[in-house]
Formats: structure tokens, sequence, C-alpha cells
């Protein structure tokens, strides 16, 4: 799993965080970039992995060794214990590593994850952040967050009240789209800087900065390990 502060180096940071403080140079709109490693656990993929490892092994392993049937009219043949036992180890430890492959490889376990799950847990972390980090309790209810989650390669932005009125929910999704396109580039500290840009310079007209405005959220990219 990637971890923020390995995508983002001090002077990838140091980007960002200049990038907002041009942007809140023209606007009252208080901005907060977030980069989180992962937004959920997602444990259930992990297990799927495992079953099917599982069943391959047990497959291969019947492959490999099959059990004889009885001669006709004999009833001295053995129980097929040895081939029993390889069975029933194929199966345990073939669920074992696909479970340990599952939790050790990301793009192993985003496969069998269901994207709508994915989505749903990007949207939840990211307004957990948005209170948390009291991006909504800005004095003008103007603060917009801009989350970004590596594992999931989703991102998400976050509005108060008044920014939310001015941009409107097309607005966002468009700053949103935004973001998400210039990640496909691969480049996340360029992506995260063009959308705030893009984000100051639709506040600016509607929510203009004030001569005695007060910086209430830090600039710094907020890293969620």
């Amino acid at each position: 799993m990637q971890r923020p502060s390995q995508t983002f180096s001090t002077a990838d940071r140091q980007q960002v965080e200049q990038a907002v403080a041009a942007a809140e140079s023209h606007t009252s709109a208080e901005i907060v970039a977030a980069v989180a490693g992962s937004s959920g656990r997602y444990d259930r993929p992990e297990d799927i992995i495992g079953l099917w490892t599982a069943i391959i092994a047990l497959c291969v392993t019947w492959a490999l060794w099959k059990v004889e049937a009885p001669q006709p009219g004999s009833w001295g043949e053995k129980a097929p214990v040895l081939q029993l036992i390889a069975l029933v180890t194929a199966v345990v430890v073939g669920f074992i590593a696909g479970a340990v492959a599952g939790s050790h490889f990301g793009t192993l376990r985003r496969l069998f994850t269901p994207a709508r799950e994915m989505h749903a847990e990007v949207w939840g972390r990211a307004r957990q952040v948005f209170y948390d980090r009291r991006v909504s309790r800005t004095a003008g209810r103007s603060g917009i967050l801009i989350y970004v989650s590596l594992y999931e390669r989703m991102a998400a932005v976050v509005a108060d009240d008044a920014v939310y009125e001015k941009l409107g929910a097309k607005g966002l999704d468009e700053l949103c789209q935004q973001l998400t396109a210039a990640l496909r580039h691969g480049n996340p500290t360029a992506a995260f800087c063009t959308t705030i840009a893009s984000a100051g310079r639709l506040l600016a007209p509607v929510l203009p900065r004030a001569t005695d405005d007060i910086n209430e959220l830090g600039d710094a990219l907020v890293l969620l390990e």
C-alpha cells in the first residue's frame, strides 16, 4: 500500500502548501488538501482471495494425487488417509497463502473489491476528515476539502455551506473530475496544485478575500498514513 509520506516528498508538500496559500490570497474560502493511504480496511477481499486459492490448491492436489477406487470384490483396501490429509492440508495452506497475498498486494485486493464499496469508503473517510480537521467549523462556513485516497485511486471534494451555495453540486463535481483526470497522468502533486488553483479561481469572485481575513486552517498538505 502506498504511504502518503513516501508518495509526497518534502518539496512536493511545499508545492501544495504554496498552491493553497496562493489560492486563498484571493478568496475567503479555507482550502484544505488531504491525502490518505487508504480509506477502508477491506477484509472481505482477503477472504475471497484465500477461498479461491484454496480451491485451486485442492484441484491441483486432486489432479496430482488421485484417490484410486477399490477393486471389485475386494474389501482389503485401506482408507486413503494420506490422500485425505494432503487435500485438507492443501485447502488450509492455500487459504492462508491467498489471504496473506491479499493483505500484502494492494492491486490483487483491489481486484476483488467492488468499486461501489471503495467509493462509499472514500466518501465516508472524506467526510470524517472534513469534520475532524475542523474544515466544517470556519467562521464563514467557507471550508472546502480536496481529498485523495491512494489505494482506491479515488478522490472527493467536500464543501461547507457557503462554498456549496456558490458552486453547487455541479461545480464541486467538476473540481473532483478535474482532480481525478489529472491524477491519471501519474503526478499527484501537480494534480493537487492545479485543482487547488481552479478552486481559488472559482471562489475568488463569489467569496472574495476580505481585508481583515484570518487564515483559520493551516495550508500544509494533510497526510493520513
